[in-house]
């Protein structure tokens, strides 16, 4: 790793910008050459838009203080990558599948729009990070690009669906990542590959264009190497946006100040969902062991057993419908170019009773009672991120986990997904390494709408371990490890 600028947090180089010590140009080279240098390694980004990345820098130059550059979220040209997934004007934009192989959009996703507007927030999209196909899987890869490798071992899985905005992160290709969440998809990749990631509350972040605007289940969201520097990229995001009915203002008090306060929370309820999910034995004792270690900073840890119930049914029933919403025609007329889990999910949500669908709304309203029971005793719910490591990349999914058999893909999403049906904004972060050194990660969760709480809780826990300091890294060839028995 040659280029001291990639070592920047992308908080050390906005002030850089902010000081004129550094021009968004130089990032631009910078990440250029890291990219020829890792990319063919991992398969993060495989659509770059350098060209109209410096176009967009030049423009920023040439006006002399923006009118918002005093934003808590203004970037000043840092480069940031873009999930395939969303809208870039200009940019081949293919959502991981062959039906959109050659599409370019006339037009930005708003909160692109958002992010890049010079007089706004002053980000610079430098290329789109990879995605499986329509963000459905839980691990990266597509009929388009192939892909996407964990930078700690090549030959694993990164997770998904925001797989490779985690990879572009971890590696030092940007600073920070767009992402998007359902069941985990900012989060488990996060985990995966020993970066941070953001599940924020529903309506902290413009969806835009979305054809499920009134259903909170998707969000969009930040990653990066820091819990500091995804509250900056936060920061930016957050806001209210006319064309998305769930947004609301954006908070008086920056994120970015409860992520540089680090206030630790005074009550820690962690669970393992009372063994509802399959967890492998190393994880479990790893995440057991490293939730304590916020005891450093005063807090109290009382492990409870929180019980999911029928929730992961309840989950699969809500998230078949928002695929009718969004795929029912395209299963119509492209079938036989849509891959097995989309077909799965959609045929599932037009099969599905009013009776059930009632069914599975009255769950999740239990879920959240249980939930905000919880919140009235504890600050933040902390659990595993994820119930196994990073998995062979030639899998679509593991089969089993700690020796126990997953029902669907999804199952070993439900970690993650608890949160969701939830509302609840939460955080991914690092907490160490298997026996084969493959990352092990907290999930932070909070009340809905208390990001800020999330993203403090999580940022006392990272300077105890300070597990940040390890990223950016080279990637590392590796072979799979043998599952748990």
């Amino acid at each position: 790793m040659s280029d001291d600028l990639i070592r920047l947090t992308a908080t050390e180089a906005v002030a850089r910008l902010r000081r004129r010590e550094v021009s968004p140009l130089e990032l631009i080279d910078a990440v250029a050459r890291r990219i020829a240098e890792v990319e063919p390694a991992v398969n993060a980004l495989p659509t770059l838009c350098l060209d109209r990345a410096r176009a967009h820098a030049r423009r920023i130059l040439a006006r002399e203080g923006a009118e918002q550059a005093d934003h808590p979220g203004w970037l000043a040209g840092l480069p940031v990558s873009i999930k395939d997934l969303t809208d870039v004007a200009g940019v081949r934009t293919t959502y991981g599948s062959p039906i959109f192989r050659d599409h370019v959009p006339e037009k930005s996703h708003p909160l692109v729009e958002r992010i890049e507007r010079i007089e706004r927030l002053g980000g610079i999209v430098i290329g789109k990070s990879n995605t499986p196909e329509f963000g459905a899987g839980g691990s990266t890869f597509n009929e388009v690009f192939g892909r996407t490798r964990n930078p700690w071992n090549t030959s694993l899985t990164c997770a998904g669906s925001t797989g490779g905005g985690a990879v572009s992160v971890a590696t030092g290709e940007c600073w920070l990542a767009h992402g998007s969440d359902h069941g985990g998809s900012l989060r488990r990749p996060a985990t995966y590959c020993g970066v941070v990631g953001l599940r924020p509350s529903p309506g902290r972040v413009t969806r835009g264009t979305s054809n499920n605007l009134f259903s909170p289940l998707s969000v969009q969201g930040p990653m990066a190497r820091n819990i500091p520097d995804l509250a900056l990229f936060l920061d930016t995001m957050a806001g209210w946006d006319p064309r998305d009915p769930l947004t609301y203002d954006a908070p008086a008090t920056p994120y970015a100040r409860a992520a540089a306060e680090a206030r630790p929370p005074r009550r820690i309820a962690y669970t393992t969902f009372g063994g509802s999910l399959a967890i492998d034995r190393e994880t479990r004792d790893i995440c057991a062991e490293a939730v304590r270690r916020f005891e450093v900073a005063g807090c109290v840890v009382e492990e409870i057993p929180l019980d999911l119930a029928a929730l992961q049914e309840a989950f699969l029933v809500l998230r078949s419908q928002q695929f009718v919403v969004d795929r029912e025609k395209q299963l119509e007329t492209h079938r036989e170019l849509i891959k097995p889990d989309i077909v799965w999910n959609t045929e599932r949500g037009l099969k599905a009773t009013p009776s059930q669908l009632a069914w599975a709304e009255r769950e999740r309203a239990a879920w959240y009672r249980r939930l905000a029971a919880v919140f009235d005793r504890f600050d933040i719910i902390v659990t595993p991120g994820a119930g196994t490591p990073a998995f062979d990349v030639m899998l679509r999914h593991p089969e089993s986990i700690g020796g126990r058999k997953l029902e669907n893909y999804m199952a070993g999403s439900m970690w993650n997904a608890a949160f969701t049906l939830g509302g609840c904004p939460a955080v991914a972060v690092p907490c160490g390494f298997d026996r084969y050194g493959r990352p092990i990660g907290l999930q932070v969760a909070a009340p809905p709408r208390r990001d800020e709480v999330a993203l403090a809780a999580a940022a006392a826990f990272e300077r105890i371990t300070g597990l940040d300091r390890l990223l950016p890294i080279d990637p590392r060839p590796g072979t799979v490890p043998p599952p748990e028995a």
